[in-house]
């Protein structure tokens, strides 16, 4: 229950307390427990030490001084772009549709919100995870580009590029897919998924129960 230089405390969907917590050599254990449950994977030591350096960029979630979910980015620069990665967000079953996801997602776009030269943030999703794509929708993330085979050890192996532009020029959105679009008005925009980043991945991915990346990175906001 270790919850250091928290945010302000948000009140859940259904009460309960929300806070976002600095990331220490005192709870990196609690981040990993959380990122082998929620992800299908395992991740290599190096994120997690490069984690704790990491500051606002890394965050644990609580519900009620319990860690219950992470969010971990990066800050990217190509030539004279600045962008913000979204590395991985996820929350537990358990304590998902209580507003946590929300939270996380917040508190990255108040990052950039804080910092003028960032020009867009953006993460991977695999394309079939209809609840990630239409809980960023919420946001006013739009799918930007498809990466073939992006993933190496999931089925299906494609990500979508979701972006949501800060300022600048965006990129012309591609089309949403048909289904998904109507996930959305169905679901009310109520879903969230958690997302991973297969570089960050160790060579031996870690299944969870022998579910693959949809059934065991679920999370509902």
């Amino acid at each position: 229950k270790t919850n250091p230089t928290t945010t302000s405390a948000t009140v859940g969907r259904y009460g309960g307390r929300i806070d976002l917590g600095t990331i220490t050599q005192h709870n990196l254990r609690q981040l990993k427990r959380l990122n082998q449950v929620i992800f299908p994977v395992a991740y290599h030591e190096k994120f997690y030490s490069d984690v704790l350096h990491f500051g606002d960029l890394a965050k644990l979630a609580y519900f009620n001084d319990i860690p219950v979910g992470a969010v971990c980015c990066r800050i990217e620069s190509t030539g004279d772009q600045r962008r913000l990665y979204i590395m991985t967000l996820g929350c537990l079953a358990a304590y998902r549709q209580m507003g946590i996801g929300k939270v996380m997602v917040d508190h990255v776009l108040s990052i950039c919100d804080r910092d003028s030269l960032l020009e867009a943030v953006y993460l991977h999703v695999q394309v079939s995870n209809d609840s990630a794509i239409n809980f960023y929708k919420r946001f006013d993330f739009e799918v930007v580009d498809i990466r073939s085979n992006y993933y190496k050890r999931i089925t299906p192996s494609d990500a979508y590029v979701l972006q949501k532009t800060i300022f600048g020029t965006p990129p012309t959105p591609l089309p949403w897919p048909q289904d998904k679009l109507s996930g959305v008005v169905e679901n009310g925009f109520d879903h969230e998924d958690s997302h991973i980043d297969d570089s960050l991945h160790s060579d031996e991915p870690t299944k969870n129960n022998g579910q693959n990346c949809n059934d065991s990175s679920s999370t509902q906001s």
